[in-house]
Order: structure tokens, then C-alpha cells, then sequence
């Protein structure tokens, strides 16, 4: 893996971050991540609990792929050179799946790369958005 720049980089309309594929996601990335963030809801780790609550079973916290799409980002335009990040979760991510990390640029203005990202399951089904801004270079 190549260094993580920590002055802008060039962007422009249409470049995209290198994709990573994550997984498959498993109760002990929940668990650690539990540790980790603090968030010990037992419906992410405690299969009768969540079956009880109306899930089929256990899943993943939401920052946690949230976390991963922003190191992936962090990785591809440095983390001084980010200015904002949005995420939306859109589905569950449940043990098993594999997460595969998009994102391209939409525009660059004035400097500033707008930036869309996504999370998606191996179904295809997308597990969170996200936009975000940069700092960028011309070309």
C-alpha cells in the first residue's frame, strides 16, 4: 500500500478511490468493534436478543463500515485534506457478508473535490452513503 498523502493530491470529475473488498464480516468483527466504539447493544452480538427484538440475528454497527469507508478515504486523499463526510445507512450488514468500498469524485470547485461513496454487500445491495468534500489539486 502506498504511503497516505498528507498534502492535496490532483483530483478531477470521474476519478475514483481504489475499491476494497472487506469480509466476510463475522460476530467477532461486531464484538471487537463493540470494545472498540463502545457501543454494547446486545442486539449485535446476542443472537437470542436480537431474534427476540425482531431480527433475524445479529449485525454490524453502522460506524463500523462507516469507519472502514472513511480510512479508505482517509488512505486515498489524507486525512488533514478531508473537510466533511456524511454517511446514511441504507441496509444491515450481517455476519457473512463481504463489503466492497466505492467512491468517485463528482466535481472539484474552487479546490474542493466533492466526493460520493458507498458500501456494498455482495448482493448488491448498498449498505450505506456517503458524500464527501476534499481539498484537491488541479490536475
Amino acid at each position: 500500500m502506498s504511503a497516505v498523502p498528507s498534502a492535496p493530491i490532483p483530483l478531477a470529475a470521474g476519478d475514483v478511490l481504489p475499491p476494497r473488498t472487506v469480509g466476510p464480516m463475522t460476530r467477532n468483527h461486531f464484538v471487537r468493534y463493540a470494545g472498540a466504539g463502545g457501543d454494547f447493544n446486545p442486539i449485535h452480538h446476542d443472537e437470542t436478543l436480537a431474534q427476540a427484538s425482531g431480527y433475524p440475528g445479529v449485525f454490524g454497527m453502522g460506524l463500523l463500515h462507516a469507519g472502514i469507508l472513511g480510512v479508505q478515504l482517509a488512505r486515498w486523499v489524507g486525512p488533514d485534506n478531508i473537510r466533511s463526510f456524511a454517511v446514511r445507512y441504507t441496509a444491515q450488514v450481517w455476519p457473512g457478508d463481504e463489503l466492497t468500498f466505492t467512491g468517485t469524485v463528482t466535481d472539484v470547485v474552487d479546490g474542493l473535490a466533492s466526493i460520493t461513496l458507498e458500501v456494498v454487500r455482495q448482493t448488491g445491495e448498498v449498505a450505506a452513503r456517503a458524500t464527501a468534500t476534499a481539498v484537491a489539486l488541479a490536475p
